[in-house]
């Protein structure tokens, strides 16, 4: 994976160009840290960090392909995992090739099929073409939105993108600025973001399956793909052989590289089956698993978390024979990388949960450059206690945060004046679910369509953002295989009684991996990623919290209420779901925290 980043602009001189160029190129370094480079034509720079994983040698970017008169810049954050397919095609249409990267394909493929290109790949990416002579950009996001692309555009009329919002905003005539809608979006929804929503006043995003066309100072922009209805004429033994075939044929093509990969090991269902089939391609499979120090002494069972991970991944590492790396995390690392995560996503995130992975994929990166992640298997085969939970799944409003109206009491008066609140997240919601139309009059699988398009929509995307942003801090490319779209738009028209086959969460996809897992890895019952229970972690938080808010520099209070903050440093957050299942009492503290240190590190002005 990379960085890229551009700024469209007819007014620069050359030599502002290259000053858009030092400015803009340090800033994702960490996204490519193999390689760099940049474009420069009337009115357009390009710019590149790359992270070497295919064709190391020849790949390099930005890309240019002169092709009828016309001269194509491509800058490319991803990799496509059906290459050969659409080298196949170009080459029946008479191209030749000097690399074997997937850049040239995409570039290639761009130049031959225009926007119809998107089509034609099964892949994770962010891209953006400049035609010189047409003096257009066409830009385009993967279906599932694995990999970013934000944008803005500047004072005088600019347009600029980027992987992270901290390249955008090092643009000239681009602010750090907030309002009311963008402390809104953090206070009500966060670490959630509305799609297409960059927080900051002017930032935007492709939303997932999106892309546009920048031309003449304006940027428009269509959706190319989305999950459709359709009748589901399998029955259920060919259900199960169907997702067996893509499930094991997404992981097959998403172990090619030319460089180290390995593969995340929780013990859980979704990251067994990726370690399993990866193993059979990969020799001496390398796979890492995350503790907390002294978990074991505090770690108590609950509804989300039934037991601990240990014996689920030794069992794993058994049957795999793989090189297995533990990494335990202490609290002193856990609570100060809360910063770091910060400044990683450019916004307050999932707290720990962000930290942890972001330390977790630094001690990876010394093994491997590509790593293996089972993210989005609950959201499309039904894991979550919301899909299964009847009271829960028929709950009206976003299941995984009930807590409208707990996050609405800390935030200051003049913020929330006018707005309500309660409305202001239930219309995001009833937009979402008003996409799913019919589902043949049947009322459950109708709610389980718009449960499934709210967690593609806005669940998936808050870990989608948290893993790429984590894990290519440090350099680390990881691929979900789960996120494959055909695999997707397969899930979407399957009945929820076979996605709950026998009553047990993610059924289908256990009868599809028989053989696959050890017995008791394949029926373990679902646990989310780990978190500390070790006390000392509130402990740390509620101390920064203190200091925070009693600190002259404080900017959390320019936010929240001072006194609920002191509230809820008396255990006034106790028994509150902030988000999901990981982010409780001591995560409210730590994602406060965050709002400080975001507001600080990134010198933000709030304006009305």
């Amino acid at each position: 994976m990379c960085g890229i980043a551009g700024m469209i602009n007819n007014s620069k001189t050359r030599e502002q160009q290259l000053g858009i160029v030092n400015s803009l190129l340090p800033v994702q370094h960490h996204r490519g840290p193999d390689n760099s480079g940049y474009y420069c034509a009337p009115g357009a720079v390009l710019i590149h960090n790359r992270l070497a994983v295919i064709d190391v040698e020849k790949g390099a970017q930005p890309m240019q392909c002169r092709h009828n008169g016309e001269n194509y810049a491509l800058v490319y954050n991803g990799e496509l995992y059906n290459s050969k397919e659409v080298k196949t095609l170009l080459a029946q249409c008479g191209w030749k090739f000097s690399t074997s990267s997937d850049t040239e394909l995409v570039l290639k493929s761009y130049i031959q099929w225009g926007a119809d290109c998107l089509q034609r790949f099964n892949g994770i990416f962010a891209f953006a073409v400049w035609e010189e002579n047409a003096h257009r950009l066409f830009a385009a996001r993967d279906r599932m939105g694995v990999k970013p692309f934000f944008y803005a555009f500047s004072d005088d009329g600019g347009f600029c993108f980027a992987s992270e919002i901290k390249a955008v905003l090092a643009a000239d005539g681009i602010k750090a600025e907030v309002d009311r809608a963008s402390l809104s979006e953090i206070m009500l929804i966060g670490p959630a973001r509305t799609p297409g929503c960059g927080i900051f006043k002017g930032v935007s995003e492709l939303k997932m399956g999106q892309c546009g066309m920048y031309e003449n100072g304006k940027f428009s922009v269509w959706d190319y793909w989305d999950v459709k209805p359709q009748e589901h004429t399998d029955s259920f033994e060919e259900t199960v052989e169907k997702v067996r075939f893509l499930v094991t044929d997404s992981i097959t093509r998403q172990t090619v590289s030319d460089v180290p990969i390995c593969c995340f090991l929780s013990g859980g269902l979704d990251s067994s089956a990726i370690c399993s089939i990866a193993a059979q391609n990969i020799p001496n499979l390398k796979t890492f698993s995350v503790e907390y120090r002294d978990n074991e002494k505090y770690f108590h069972s609950t509804k989300f978390q039934p037991d601990s991970d240990d014996e689920y991944i030794a069992e794993m590492v058994r049957y795999l024979g793989s090189e297995h790396h533990h990494v335990v995390i202490d609290t002193p690392q856990l609570g100060e990388a809360l910063y770091a995560a910060v400044e990683a996503r450019d916004l307050p995130g999932m707290a720990d949960i962000d930290s942890s992975l972001l330390l977790f994929c630094r001690e990876m990166k010394k093994y491997s450059t590509v790593a293996l992640s089972g993210e989005c298997a609950d959201e499309i085969f039904g894991g979550y206690p919301w899909y299964r939970d009847k009271d829960i799944r028929m709950t009206d409003g976003f299941p995984w945060s009930q807590s409208t109206s707990f996050r609405a009491s800390l935030m200051r008066d003049e913020i929330i004046q006018d707005l309500d609140t309660e409305k202001f997240v239930h219309d995001k919601y009833l937009f979402t679910t008003s996409k799913v139309k019919d589902s043949g009059g049947d009322p459950l699988e109708k709610r389980m369509k718009e449960m499934m398009r709210l967690n593609l929509e806005w669940f998936m995307q808050t870990l989608l953002d948290r893993k790429d942003r984590m894990s290519m801090s440090c350099g680390l490319e990881v691929r979900v295989p789960f996120c494959d779209h055909r695999i997707v738009e397969y899930l979407y028209n399957v009945p929820w009684e076979f996605k709950d086959y026998n009553g047990r969460e993610k059924g289908l996809l256990r009868y599809a991996l028989e053989g696959a897992l050890p017995q008791k890895v394949l029926w373990r019952k679902k646990s989310p990623y780990p978190k500390t229970h070790n006390p000392s972690y509130e402990k740390w938080c509620r101390d920064r919290l203190s200091e925070i808010i009693n600190d002259s520099g404080c900017r959390l209070t320019e936010v929240v209420k001072k006194e609920k903050v002191a509230d809820i440093l008396n255990g006034g957050a106790q028994g509150v779901q902030w988000y999901g299942q990981l982010m409780n009492a001591p995560q409210i503290m730590a994602y406060l925290i965050q709002i400080d240190h975001w507001l600080r590190k990134y010198r933000i002005t709030i304006t009305d």
